[in-house]
């Protein structure tokens, strides 16, 4: 599996995990129509909190994961960030990145 397939699962359950209790109905379009996931890059941990609370003031679900430190990053950097809704809220927050 491809790092960027990793990634994406890894934001995509802490996502899920939200969802499941706040917005089941996004949930439920979202398991329906695939379970898109795309994973982006972004330049640094500083873009990755701006997207996030770009994402969160669009009220999309937007959650980052912190890294657990047990290879080569710090413990405590953000390395990922999900981000779920419709397509078109995500891609005005998403649509200046490049695929990862």
């Amino acid at each position: 599996m491809s790092t960027g397939k990793i990634a994406a699962q890894h934001a995509t359950l802490a996502c899920y995990k939200v969802l499941l209790n706040t917005n089941p109905v996004i949930l439920r379009q979202w398991e329906r129509s695939g379970q898109t996931k795309v994973a982006l890059r972004c330049s640094s941990e500083d873009e990755l909190l701006k997207l996030q609370a770009q994402a969160q003031g669009l009220d999309l679900c937007a959650r980052s994961i912190q890294d657990a430190g047990r290879t080569q990053i710090a413990a405590g950097s953000r390395t990922v960030l999900g981000i779920a809704g419709s397509a078109k809220l995500v891609n005005k927050i998403t649509r200046k990145l490049r695929l990862l």
